[in-house]
């Protein structure tokens, strides 16, 4: 692909690029609010580009950090040299997982020492830049989408970059200059040649003998030296000196260079997946007049649990933590170090920030705490949810409690209890076995143990393990009492599975509801809002008959067009609407493939709208918002014109609201939108994700149903034909030996598989 096709692509990534509000505010010399050694904000450094989404050093990498990104952006090249002592922008000394070398020249791979180690591969001092010319980048992330190397990008020079780009910093990395000296090129040489023709800010190394060698050379002139730490017990080839005990010698690192890069577990240690306290590295640094890059960066990776999983908060921790600020970050998401020293950085905490969106817990502040929790509840009103929710479930007693599934075995470690052998299968819920809340009485239920959900466990990202069992479940009166004394705007009460617990358990949920509302002094009161959450017709239209209650329609399908008569039809009995993510930005393989207009078709019959469910994991969001839940949270507010978020982390999403950036008149580049559709434009057509069916049109067949059937009172006695006293179907003679088999498979599958969970 050509790069002035890249070029015009990166146009359409973003519906607006404007001039960043840092850039906006006024020159007037005032006191700095950053910690910096200079004072001036951190730098932001794009690693090989935008290479967290692109192949790392590819003409698009490069040109789409220049664009999402802060306008003093550094690009950061990894300088390797060819056979002919060309340098050139390549994230490694060999080819292997970032070119296409292996299959174009499968036959020509070497083993050389690096660093003393026997290694094997496709160096790129075995080729001139000819040669070079004839293989392209590929993403060498394989946890990566791999969409976008149909475009060929080529190997790039150093000369090349700066050329296309323009930078207004450039960064040179220097990271095996002894390694190329054994194959007689001399990095020295070329360093100081490049810097000739091209602006270079700054060179790192993690040699010492390197930096020192040029020191003199550059010491007259605005480029800066950077020492690169590695791990504190690797060694420093030129001392022979592990990288730790150089940490302890800062007053040496300052003869030879005003800088250093550590990784930043040095500043901020984690153990177990948790933070330590921050060490005194930076202040240590900018003591002896040393500027602290920190590296390691991306939004991808696993990083402490303190984050939980929000990479805006990382950077925030390291640029506004009230001892320190760092001079820079190295990131492979520029866009999301820029926010974060842009937009986020400096907040007024006492403030609630924009009204829009409104946010809405989801099992409490589920992504922290076990769902329906006290402390999942708590950390939600702390977190600055508008709106706490409560999945109302009927216990066998006839006490509604809050808790996320009608199958405990969804949220608590029943299937380890006492009661495990109560799995049954009630096809009228769900196909798979459960342990139902009615089968056991709440004080039974108050015994077991939450369990925290990790809904992308198979990608290895679980949730704060520490606290995977803690809190103590609640109900729906001790709900309400706790909800009343905070400052929230109101509570949501979703109700669902009204029509079987009526007619099958003689369970009334919605006069249960209603009564303990009634109790709770929510009736009589205004400062808060009770909404009625549910997929069903029958239950909302039962609530807008005896109460005056708001209540929201919850689209429990991803959608891609509504007719007016089903929202005629919604809107009889409903002030608002929850539909999917996915019924606004269809996507396929979680590239974005343009917009619906189920929105504004709601927004005209005045009817609000709510998106779920939003998660910080970013496994969970679409390559479109660079793995950054801030992203996409601001692209379904701005560009999907939502009026609130249905989230398991709360913080995240009130967080945004108190983004500076939304202040502005105009939206820097990294707070607008993600462009629906946009990325897509960057995937070849041999690289194209598979064409799915679009999403069925809800109409109004849909949302019809009959009114709620009454309580079955022969149910409530237990004397249903049909049942056990339980509650669990009951097996007809002949089959009654089939029956305790399969009772006993499937509660012993069902023991296996949350023992799984609890791992």
């Amino acid at each position: 692909m050509s790069i002035f096709r890249a070029l015009f692509l990166v146009c359409v990534l973003h519906s607006v690029v404007t001039l960043p509000v840092s850039a906006q505010r006024s020159t007037k010399k005032a006191a700095s609010p950053w910690q910096t050694l200079s004072g001036n904000e951190p730098l932001v450094i794009a690693r090989g580009g935008f290479s967290g989404l692109l192949p790392d050093s590819s003409s698009a990498a490069y040109s789409i950090a220049m664009s999402t990104s802060s306008p003093n952006v550094v690009l950061w090249c990894d300088v390797q040299l060819t056979k002919d002592g060309v340098g050139i922008c390549f994230p490694d000394l060999k080819l292997d997982n970032s070119s296409s070398i292996s299959g174009f020249s499968p036959n020509t791979s070497s083993e050389y020492l690096v660093n003393g180690v026997s290694t094997k591969g496709w160096f790129t001092v075995d080729y001139d830049m000819d040669f070079l010319q004839n293989i392209f980048l590929t993403q060498g992330i394989y946890s990566r989408t791999n969409r976008f190397d149909g475009n060929m990008f080529a190997i790039q020079a150093v000369e090349d970059v700066v050329a296309q780009n323009k930078p207004s910093g450039l960064w040179l990395n220097v990271q095996h200059s002894s390694f190329f000296t054994q194959h007689k090129l001399n990095m020295r040489s070329y360093v100081l040649s490049v810097s000739k023709s091209v602006i270079v800010n700054y060179i790192s190394s993690p040699e010492v003998g390197f930096l020192k060698s040029i020191e003199t050379r550059f010491r007259p002139s605005k480029t800066k030296l950077v020492f690169r730490f590695l791990g504190e017990g690797d060694t420093e080839p030129s001392t022979n000196q592990t990288y730790g005990s150089l940490l302890k010698n800062l007053t040496f690192i300052k003869t030879f260079a005003s800088g250093i890069l550590v990784p930043k577990s040095y500043i901020w240690p984690v153990s177990v997946g948790y933070l330590l306290p921050h060490t005194s590295v930076v202040s240590d640094a900018h003591k002896q007049g040393l500027e602290v890059y920190a590296s390691d960066f991306a939004n991808d990776a696993s990083f402490s649990y303190n984050y939980s999983y929000n990479p805006l908060t990382e950077y925030v921790s390291f640029v506004d933590n009230g001892d320190f600020s760092v001079d820079g970050v190295l990131s492979d998401f520029p866009l999301t170090a820029s926010a974060a020293i842009g937009c986020f950085s400096h907040m007024d905490n006492k403030t609630t920030g924009e009204d829009s969106p409104t946010v809405i817990s989801h099992n409490g502040a589920s992504g922290i705490f076990p769902g329906c929790t006290d402390l999942a509840y708590n950390q939600a009103i702390a977190d600055g949810a508008n709106y706490i929710d409560c999945p109302v479930q009927m216990t066998k007693d006839g006490v509604p409690v809050c808790l996320s599934s009608i199958n405990l075995i969804e949220g608590t470690a029943v299937a380890q209890s006492s009661f495990g052998s109560l799995s049954v299968i009630i096809p009228e819920i769900q196909k798979n076995p459960g342990i139902f809340t009615f089968n056991l009485t709440w004080e039974e239920i108050q015994t077991l143990k939450p369990v925290i959900s990790n809904p992308s466990s198979e990608y290895g990202l679980v949730r704060n393990p520490a606290n995977k069992n803690a809190g103590s479940f609640i109900s729906l009166a001790d709900f309400l009492t706790l909800a009343l004394s905070k400052p929230l705007s109101g509570v949501l009460i979703n109700i669902e599975n009204a029509a079987y617990l009526a007619e099958k358990q003689g369970l009334g949920i919605t006069d249960a509801v209603i009564d303990v509302l009634n109790k709770s002094g929510y009736k009589n009161q205004t400062a808060q809002e009770v909404i009625i959450q549910s997929t069903n017709k029958a239950v909302l239209t039962r609530f807008k008959a005896q109460t005056g209650y708001k209540r929201m329609y919850m689209v429990d399908e991803d959608i891609s067009s509504i007719d007016d008569s089903s929202i005629k039809d919604i809107k009889s009995f409903a002030d608002s609407v929850a539909i999917s993510k996915e019924s606004i930005f269809p996507d396929e393989m979680l590239f974005l493939t343009g917009s619906t207009k189920v929105v504004p078709r709601l927004h005209s019959f005045n009817l609000s709208v709510y998106a779920y469910l939003f998660r910080n994991e970013f496994v969970s969001q679409a390559w479109d918002f660079f793995s950054d839940p801030i992203v996409e949270i601001n692209s379904y507010v701005i560009g999907g014109e939502i009026d609130g978020v249905i989230t398991d982390f709360p913080a995240t999403a009130a967080s945004y609201k108190k983004s500076q950036c939304l202040k502005a008149k105009e939206l820097p580049p990294y707070m607008t939108p993600a462009l629906p559709g946009g990325l897509l434009q960057l995937v070849t057509t041999q690289f194209l994700p598979p064409t799915e069916a679009p999403n069925p049109s809800l109409t109004e067949a849909d949302v019809s149903e009959p009114p709620l059937p009454p309580v079955s009172p022969q149910a409530a006695s237990g004397n249903d034909a049909n049942t056990t006293a339980s509650g669990a179907p009951t097996p007809s003679k002949s089959n009654a030996h089939v029956g305790k088999i399969a009772g006993f498979f499937f509660s012993s599958l069902s023991v296996f598989f949350a023992s799984l969970v609890l791992m």
